[in-house]
């Protein structure tokens, strides 16, 4: 049986990037990827107000095994949760439109799961043999701040929840949901890692060459503080899920 592989990219508001980024993507996965099994890939838009919905359904009809899936409400969780769970592929996955994460890593990513080595795949802009490029130094601190509160919390072995490139067998994604990741923000990708870990689900972290956006939308104040209630909303569930009685 051929392999199924379904890739979602979250876009919100996007018409000025979206069709040079899907282009590129969709150019490197039919040049290099063709022989790890059919590759789709889904643009998850959840609420543009702009041009993005035309070009996202013209990138549908015009480049094959791309999809265009709306959604009203914004949550880039709630896109994740939206296409993955819709979704009949063997593998799911997320990359951010950016391309931040270099493509270069999809074949070991994907590899590691097509060959049943992991259950999950991270990206990890601070595992060793890493390599970031451009990025400010205010965005390190801040990330090297919620790794460290993430790994303190939840006792994790995993280096680096959020980075944007992340994949796993889509039959661990069940339990997964029921479990403790549910949140419909940024955080939703971290919550993957944590419940599977807790789940001891085997977690590859993968070092990759990140290049940082320097037009990134991502507003750090206000992500931090989305970020530290969705931790604390994430342990309770775990202690609820953990204490609950079993049959």
């Amino acid at each position: 049986m051929t392999n199924t592989i379904e890739i979602t990219i979250p876009i919100l508001n996007e018409e000025a990037t979206l069709a040079q980024q899907v282009r590129t993507a969709h150019s490197y996965i039919q040049e290099n990827l063709k022989d790890l099994g059919i590759i789709t890939i889904t643009l998850a838009d959840n609420g543009s107000t702009d041009s993005t919905q035309a070009i996202g359904e013209a990138l549908s009809q015009e480049l094959p095994n791309v999809n265009y899936l709306r959604l009203e409400k914004r949550g880039v969780g709630l896109a994740l949760k939206s296409s993955w769970t819709a979704s009949t592929a063997d593998i799911v996955g997320y990359m951010d439109l950016d391309l931040a994460t270099d493509l270069s890593h999809l074949r070991p990513a994907l590899s590691s799961l097509l060959s049943n080595k992991a259950d999950v795949v991270t990206g990890s802009r601070l595992a060793k043999g890493a390599k970031v490029i451009g990025r400010t130094p205010l965005r390190n601190f801040t990330s090297a701040c919620f790794n460290r509160i993430v790994k303190v919390i939840f006792r994790t072995s995993f280096s680096d929840g959020m980075c944007g490139f992340k994949f796993l067998q889509r039959s661990k994604l069940a339990p997964l949901m029921v479990e403790g990741a549910q949140s419909d923000g940024w955080f939703f990708a971290t919550e993957i890692l944590v419940t599977a870990e807790h789940l001891n689900y085997r977690v590859l972290d993968l070092p990759v060459t990140w290049t940082d956006d320097p037009n990134s939308k991502v507003k750090i104040i206000k992500l931090s503080l989305e970020y530290l209630k969705a931790m604390f909303a994430l342990r309770q569930r775990l202690h609820n899920a953990k204490s609950a009685p079993h049959s």
